[in-house]
């Protein structure tokens, strides 16, 4: 691993850049000491970026096609599934790339459970699953390319596009070492074209493309109900909204509208509480750790725009604007920084988020990152 050429410190409106040459022994003493851990996909060079202790680590290389990676953590174990099909896991603490395994022609979700890894596949439409060691287990025939693959106690469920249906699987063996997952539950005409799902405890939540509803499968009793939703004309759709745990709060789910500008708000027996309008088509709903705030990126000519809303008076509060398109935002989970891949123009830019007013907010560091897209930070478990 390899320390940048250039850190940028933002304090205030003042940037410092700090050269190879004049960059200290200890570079933190300069730069500002960080928990985050942080692996960023850069999106066309098939490498993971590091950023650790708000320092560019180096890189994690060969890990295949790149457009529209997801990286996931369990344990101590990292793993990314690629667009082309491959499940590749890396330790994260070491930085190094350990096993990959192709499970498709095309891949777009996983999940990882305590002794398996499952993929969603849309080429070939099948679930595959792998043991944590990505050896192969168990491969599950949909006839569908499969989306929104969620894990709920020993089930495993997932939409099918193709077929417009919910699947429920249960482990048959759910106490032992090797799982073995059978299908439970069929939900058929859940809606038209399911494309995400979210989870909250036992309920499932999806959205569909072709319909104004979402589904929401109560897991505990199997029982599932469409809700209306109040939607407008649909607009043209550039990227479709992403579902995530990270929308959900302790009182309520946040919901992106499909070629909609607006954002749902529903409570937990999904009332509709309010719709907020918002600046564009939104693609990402990313709520901070203590709840408060939620982060809304669009697509489209807002793809630099990315709107602040209070997640308790349910009102946008500040838009921020960035010199090139938003891909990605995440909120630090114990730091007071909100992050934003800004594509375009090769960088990760951190803005600080300690001040109660988010109209005090402001950016304090970037990072030279190459077309960078998802941002996903690694926790490491404890006594392991």
């Amino acid at each position: 691993m390899r320390f940048s050429k250039r850190v940028f410190l933002l304090l205030g409106c003042a940037a410092l850049m700090l050269s190879a040459g004049d960059m200290p022994k200890d570079p933190s003493l300069i730069v500002p000491k960080s928990k985050d851990k942080i692996f960023v996909v850069e999106r066309e060079n098939s490498a993971l970026a590091v950023i650790e202790n708000n320092l560019f680590k180096g890189e994690i290389t060969g890990m295949h096609n790149f457009n529209h990676a997801v990286v996931k953590f369990r344990d101590n174990d990292g793993y990314v599934i690629t667009r082309d099909g491959y499940v590749v896991k890396f330790d994260p603490i070491k930085e190094k790339k350990l096993k990959e395994y192709k499970t498709s022609k095309s891949a777009i979700g996983f999940i990882i459970g305590d002794n398996y890894v499952a993929v969603a596949n849309y080429d070939n439409k099948t679930v595959e699953i792998l043991d944590r060691d990505l050896n192969p287990v168990q491969t599950i025939k949909t006839g569908s390319r499969n989306v929104g693959i969620k894990e709920y106690r020993d089930y495993l469920v997932f939409a099918c596009m193709d077929s417009d249906e919910i699947w429920v699987l249960k482990d048959e063996h759910a106490d032992g070492k090797k799982p073995w997952f059978v299908l439970y539950k069929k939900i058929e005409n859940a809606g038209k074209v399911p494309f995400d799902a979210m989870i909250d405890k036992n309920l499932y939540v999806v959205g569909f493309f072709n319909s104004k509803t979402v589904g929401v499968l109560d897991l505990d009793t199997m029982t599932y109900k469409k809700v209306p939703l109040k939607m407008g004309k649909k607009e043209r759709i550039l990227k479709v909204p992403h579902f995530g745990f990270w929308s959900i709060s302790g009182d309520y789910f946040f919901i992106p509208a499909v070629g909609n500008k607006k954002v749902f708000v529903f409570d937990h027996d999904f009332n509709l509480v309010k719709t907020i309008d918002v600046a564009g088509n939104p693609v990402f709903t990313a709520l901070s750790p203590d709840k408060k705030w939620l982060a809304v990126t669009f697509s489209g000519k807002k793809f630099p725009v990315v709107q602040i809303v209070d997640a308790k008076k349910l009102k946008v509060v500040r838009t921020l604007e960035f010199p090139g398109m938003i891909l990605h935002v995440r909120w630090s989970p114990s730091q007071p920084y909100l992050y934003f891949s800004v594509n375009d123009k090769n960088m990760v830019q951190a803005y600080k988020t300690a001040d109660v007013d988010p109209k005090k907010w402001w950016l304090n560091l970037e990072w030279q990152i190459p077309k960078p897209s998802g941002i996903f930070i690694f926790e490491k478990a404890k006594n392991r």
